[in-house]
C-alpha cells in the first residue's frame, strides 16, 4: 500500500485538535538534538497547548531511563531500540525523525587540520595534542571504532578529552582545553570552533534518530502529536538549520 507524508495542514489540524486536552509529556532525547529540540518544544507548546519536559542524555542513560522511569515519549538514537528491555518499553516501531553525520571541529583562528582522506585525518589525529569527543554515547562509540579502524586507537587513547555532555565538546575546543573535537557535525556547530570537514570516504555513517511513543504513556494522542510536528516543514527547517537533516 502506498502511504503519503501528513500535509503541513493535516498535521496542524491534529495539533489543534488535541490541545483540547492539554498534557504535560515526558520527553527522553538524544543529547545531540538539544539544540533542535529546544527550538522545536516551545513552537509545539504554543500551537499544541501541550507542555513538555525533555530530558537530554547519552544512548546508555537513555536505555536506563527507559527501562527505570515513566515517559511519553523519545526521540532517541537508533541504538536504544538495540536493547530489549527498552524496546520494549515503546509502543510500535520507531519512525526516523533526523540524521547526522561525523566530522572534526578546530578552535577558530587556529590552521584548518586537513581531513580531506583517511589517511589525512590519521594523521591529523595522531599530530593532534588532545581530543575531546564523548565516549559514553552512540555516537561516541563510532568515533572510537573509527580510531580503530584507522589503526589509532592505543596511539591517541591517551589524548582523549572525556566530555560528560554534547555541548562541552566545542566548548572544550573552543577554550583551548582540547586541540580537537570529533563527533557528530551538528553538535561541533557553535561559537569559537569551525568544521575542518566530515569524516571523509567510507567512514563516514550517519547516526540516526528516531520517535516513538511510550507503551504506557497515558497521553499517547499527544505523544504522536508532537512526533507528527516533528515532521513538519517548520521543524525540516529548524533541523535544517541545525544541521540536522530530518527524516
Amino acid at each position: 500500500m502506498k502511504t503519503f507524508p501528513l500535509t503541513a495542514a493535516a498535521i496542524l489540524g491534529v495539533l489543534m485538535l488535541s490541545s483540547v486536552n492539554a498534557a504535560e509529556l515526558k520527553v527522553l532525547a538524544g543529547g545531540s538534538m538539544t539544540a533542535s529540540l529546544k527550538e522545536l518544544g516551545p513552537k509545539f507548546e504554543a500551537v499544541s497547548g501541550h507542555k513538555l519536559t525533555i530530558h537530554f542524555d547519552s544512548t546508555p542513560n537513555l536505555i536506563k531511563l527507559a527501562t527505570a522511569e515513566p515517559f511519553d515519549l523519545g526521540v532517541v538514537p537508533a541504538d536504544v531500540f538495540k536493547d530489549a528491555a527498552a524496546r520494549a518499553k515503546f509502543a510500535g516501531a520507531p519512525a526516523n525523525i533526523a540524521r547526522v553525520g561525523y566530522g572534526v571541529a578546530f578552535r577558530t583562528g587556529a590552521p584548518k587540520p586537513d581531513v580531506s582522506t583517511p589517511d589525512a585525518l590519521k594523521q591529523t589525529l595522531l599530530k593532534a595534542q588532545s581530543i575531546a569527543t564523548l565516549p559514553e554515547s552512540a555516537a561516541g562509540a563510532y568515533v572510537l571504532k573509527v580510531f580503530d579502524r584507522l589503526g589509532i586507537a592505543d596511539a591517541v587513547k591517551a589524548k582523549i578529552k572525556v566530555q560528560t555532555s554534547t555541548g562541552a565538546i566545542p566548548q572544550a575546543v573552543a577554550s583551548g582545553d582540547a586541540e580537537l573535537g570529533v563527533f557528530l557535525t551538528n553538535v561541533l556547530i557553535a561559537p569559537g570552533v569551525e568544521l575542518a570537514g566530515p569524516f571523509p570516504g567510507d567512514l563516514q555513517q550517519e547516526l540516526v534518530f528516531v520517535g516513538a511513543v511510550a507503551a504506557d504513556s497515558k497521553d499517547a494522542a499527544a505523544a504522536k502529536a508532537f512526533l507528527d510536528y516533528l515532521k513538519t516543514p517548520e521543524a525540516v527547517s529548524v533541523f535544517k538549520a541545525k544541521g540536522v537533516t530530518a527524516g
